[in-house]
């Protein structure tokens, strides 16, 4: 039996930040675990499968330090069981520039930094 394994055409690097985290509706908070992070959305897991609205536009609030917080507007993009990506719909300027410094030194290639920011602006754009 062979598996194929696919390569994925990512246009932005994923860092792999496990982290507890809330999610966050005008109604209910979720706690959850960080799974992934990238400049485009994240991977997020619940103690229990997802029931929550796909239309709505969420917020994550990440804590990374004690002065420290990333807080992104998520729309749902898929869901696997416990597990759910979010795509970043809206990113403060203080937030960016928190998951860029996360991004960039869990990259630890500026460069690599560079392509990803290029990619939002053009993911933006279209």
């Amino acid at each position: 039996m062979q598996i194929q394994i696919q390569n994925e055409k990512r246009s932005f690097h994923r860092v792999f930040y496990s982290a507890k985290a809330s999610l966050n509706s005008q109604e209910k908070v979720w706690p959850c675990q960080v799974i992934d992070l990238c400049l485009k959305g994240c991977l997020l897991r619940f103690s229990d499968p997802w029931e929550g609205d796909l239309q709505l536009i969420y917020t994550l609030q990440l804590r990374l330090s004690d002065s420290i917080e990333i807080s992104m507007a998520l729309q749902p993009a898929h869901i696997v069981g416990c597990n759910v990506g979010f795509k970043c719909v809206h990113l403060g300027i203080d937030s960016i520039s928190q998951l860029r410094r996360l991004v960039e030194l869990n990259l630890g290639n500026s460069d690599l930094l560079e392509r990803d920011l290029l990619a939002l602006v053009e993911s933006d754009a279209a």
